[in-house]
């Protein structure tokens, strides 16, 4: 089938002809049009946040976007973990962007860790639906919805310069299909720079050996190429988070401030912070957004749409797939009523047959009792026979004795 489809682009390619203008017409502006209606729209980023609570999330992202976002400290005994979703507009230059934070609240507080990850796929796959039903409306309004489709994951790991839990990688390797996955380490002033470089070095190799595929910056540009590549094998990120400012030399600059020294979170030598916000946010923001899409989304829309019944195939147009898709459904429908309607009898003819069985055990009851009854009835019918018999036996007694004590009183006056 793909090779049928390549034939046909490849037929199609061969009947377009190459036309040479004659003078300036106008159309290179287009470029500009298209800028300035994406400016004039503005753009939609959202980042999914994964990490254990108090690892550093919030404090990472008010770092990256140079602002106080609002944001509560969780505690560790919540049962279940939930997504908490918030949105805010933001302004650079004339450029408006819809950020939206999602935060995995009590992540890895439990003691069964084992479905930790559902909350976070259904999450995702909640925001695909959303937009897919979006698209299959009839009167639609792309332009003006508000995408919360997940364009980057930051995943967030504990600096413990060991190896990954077992929670990160079933994380990872359930979300790796559904959303850019960018790792991070989290609190990295906390280890040394040998210790780093080898639990950077364990990372990816565990990574690789589970099969969980990361975001990889694109590298077929070639006006950013080079950073990607390189960019690339800095993976995962190592991050310090800081809003405090702190005098060092003639300036001030972001730090976190200790006792032995201070850690700049914008200096390369200290952390990756610079090299994170480089290719997050200045480099490949759109490319996320386009790889969400365009990979992300579709996977999950193609199989959607698979369930629903459609199908590639060109043989049929889209009114065909539907009749098709209509016809089984009724099949479907009518072969239920005919299954219900075969139960209903034959539940039926159970149900009389049942009552017909309890009516003869009933009449066998019946019977029975009726007989008991007549024995019972002839058992007292013979002894009150006999108790009469009994009873007009001693009448007859008590009458002959009062007639011999007659006969005997006669005869003893007649001797006198």
């Amino acid at each position: 089938m793909a090779n049928v489809e390549a034939r046909k682009d490849m037929k199609n390619l061969a009947n377009i002809r190459n036309a040479n203008l004659a003078g300036h017409v106008g159309f290179d502006s287009l470029p500009d049009q298209l800028v300035n209606k994406s400016v004039a729209d503005g753009f939609f980023f959202n980042i999914l946040c994964i990490g254990e609570t108090g690892i550093g999330k919030s404090l990472l992202i008010d770092t990256l976007f140079n602002t106080q976002f609002d944001s509560v400290p969780a505690t560790h005994d919540l049962p279940n973990v939930r997504l908490k979703a918030r949105t805010y507009d933001l302004k650079e230059s004339n450029v408006r962007l819809k950020l939206t934070v999602v935060d995995t609240v009590g992540y890895g507080d439990q003691i069964d860790k084992s479905d930790s990850y559902k909350p976070i796929v259904d999450y995702i796959d909640a925001q695909f639906e959303a937009y897919l039903q979006e698209e299959l409306k009839v009167k639609r309004a792309l332009h003006s919805y508000h995408d919360t489709r997940i364009h980057v994951c930051l995943y967030f790991i504990a600096p413990t310069g060991h190896s990954l839990k077992s929670l990160d990688l079933v994380t990872m390797k359930k979300l790796d299909t559904k959303v850019n996955i960018i790792p991070v380490i989290a609190k990295a002033d906390t280890i040394t720079k040998a210790e780093l470089l080898k639990f950077k070095q364990k990372i990816m190799a565990e990574l690789v050996a589970n099969g969980v595929h990361l975001y990889q910056f694109p590298t077929d540009d070639e006006t950013v190429a080079d950073v990607n590549s390189t960019m690339n094998g800095h993976l995962p990120f190592a991050v310090v988070g800081s809003m405090d400012e702190v005098k060092v030399g003639n300036k001030m600059v972001k730090a976190r401030q200790y006792p032995w020294g201070t850690v700049q979170v914008e200096n390369e030598n200290h952390c990756d912070f610079v090299r994170l916000r480089e290719m997050l946010l200045r480099t490949n923001m759109e490319d996320l957004r386009e790889n969400t899409h365009a990979k992300h989304y579709e996977l999950y829309r193609r199989c959607k749409l698979q369930e629903m019944g459609f199908t590639d195939n060109e043989a049929m147009s889209l009114q065909e797939t539907y009749e098709q898709k209509r016809n089984q459904h009724l099949a479907e429908l009518q072969r239920k009523e005919d299954e219900m309607r075969q139960m209903f009898v034959v539940r039926v003819k159970e149900k009389e047959a049942e009552l017909k069985e309890a009516e003869k055990e009933l009449q066998t009851k019946f019977e029975n009792l009726k007989k008991m009854h007549a024995d019972e009835k002839k058992k007292i019918d013979d002894k009150r026979r006999m108790l009469e018999e009994e009873a007009m036996a001693l009448q007859r007694r008590k009458a002959s004795v009062a007639n011999a004590m007659s006969q005997s009183s006669t005869i003893g006056k007649k001797k006198k």
